[in-house]
């Protein structure tokens, strides 16, 4: 399935200003990398993967229309999926800007 079209627009608008920003297709969806690190990624049904620090995880899963991102069964520390739909542009630019500041945080690839 494609990734959500109008969910990477609403991302692109947050980020487009990044130095170093690329757009690379990933885990079903449309990726948005800083230095060659993930930051955030549009999915294919509203729903957003964001990349978090992983000292962080357990606190932000708390936060409404966080959940956890899994990969084949495993619940993964450091990434998160947001229900996208259930957000303001406001709280979406709060989200995206986190998953850019950690991967700014990171050595470029």
């Amino acid at each position: 399935m494609a990734y959500d079209e109008e969910l990477a627009d609403r991302v692109r608008e947050h980020v487009e200003r990044e130095q170093g920003l690329t757009e690379k297709k990933m885990f079903g969806g449309l990726a948005f990398l800083i230095n060659g690190r993930m930051a955030v990624a549009a999915g294919s049904r509203g729903d957003l993967l964001l990349r978090c620090d992983p000292a962080d995880t357990e606190s932000l899963l708390l936060e409404p229309n966080a959940g956890p991102f899994e990969m084949r069964g495993r619940e993964m520390e450091g990434w998160l999926q947001l229900d996208a739909n259930g957000l303001t542009e406001d709280e979406l630019d709060q989200w995206i800007q986190r998953g850019v500041t950690y991967a700014k945080s990171l050595p470029p690839k």
